[in-house]
């Protein structure tokens, strides 16, 4: 494996979010220039990035995020939507003509009109496939506060869920070092976990008992309903818990093998975020 340090500049885009801000600072702690995009400025700033603005649904608005930037971490879709076709070629050409040499991309849960893109330019690129966010046990934070009870369905399913910090550190070093140009990275944590764990690790870090109530598969979707979830993200929801693939279920050595470190646990998490689960 060879690697290329870079010289320029790197954007971060959709650099707010769960990922992003963990990308940018990733890069910012190790002394990397680091400009983070987001569609609007003076919302929130990132430590050790120069705030920029742009949007991806208008691909003439990146140059002046562009100008002197060597790598770029992108994001597959504009709110709720991927970004389409005609929209995603014109991302990639900006790139191109701004001298953009090596991306990263987070995979959203399928293909992507951007990702095919991407893999079908001249850009050295690396697709990131991270397997369930842990961030996702914030979803329960609501009812471990009130209750002391967490109510889902698929309760037996495993997963091998990964610390968000862990995704970002592992864009971080891909686009600062190179190494793995064509690659797709799978990224979990240490571990493969059921409910019943993720519960008993959170009742750990809190010093509370939390109970787990199982739902069947209508209860659950109605439950996902009453939380105001679109039907086809429901059909999400029961394909990855009700039969989720091998990915999401095998440990991988990316993050150690990318990083140096080892992956954190949900453990390390859960002491992280205890508060949120608190009364």
């Amino acid at each position: 494996m060879t690697t290329t340090s870079i010289t320029g500049a790197t954007l971060v885009t959709g650099a707010t979010g769960n990922v992003g801000r963990h990308t940018v600072a990733a890069l910012a702690q190790d002394g990397h220039r680091v400009r983070a995009m987001t569609r609007k400025l003076g919302g929130v700033d990132l430590p050790g990035a120069d705030m920029v603005q742009g949007d991806l649904t208008d691909p003439a608005s990146l140059a002046p995020a562009l100008a002197g930037v060597e790598t770029v971490q992108l994001i597959t879709f504009a709110g709720e939507e991927p970004l389409s076709e005609r929209t995603s070629a014109a991302v990639v050409r900006q790139l191109l003509t701004a001298g953009v040499r090596r991306v990263t991309v987070p995979n959203g849960g399928g293909d992507s009109p951007l990702q095919t893109a991407v893999q079908h330019s001249a850009l050295e690129w690396t697709v990131l496939l991270p397997v369930e966010f842990m961030s996702g046990a914030l979803d329960w934070a609501a009812s471990i506060r009130d209750d002391g009870v967490v109510r889902a369905g698929f309760v037996e399913r495993r997963s091998a869920m990964v610390h968000d910090a862990d995704i970002g550190a592992v864009g971080a070093a891909v686009l600062a070092r190179g190494g793995y140009p064509g690659q797709e990275l799978p990224i979990t944590g240490p571990e493969v976990l059921t409910p019943p764990d993720m519960v008993r690790i959170i009742g750990e870090a809190i010093g509370r008992e939390v109970r787990l109530v199982p739902l069947t598969e209508e209860q659950a979707r109605e439950q996902w309903r009453a939380e105001g979830f679109p039907d086809e993200v429901i059909e999400f929801f029961v394909w990855a818990q009700g039969n989720t693939p091998e990915i999401g279920y095998t440990v991988a050595p990316t993050v150690e093998k990318v990083t140096g470190r080892p992956a954190r646990t949900f453990a390390q998490w859960a002491r992280e975020n205890a508060d949120e689960f608190r009364a």
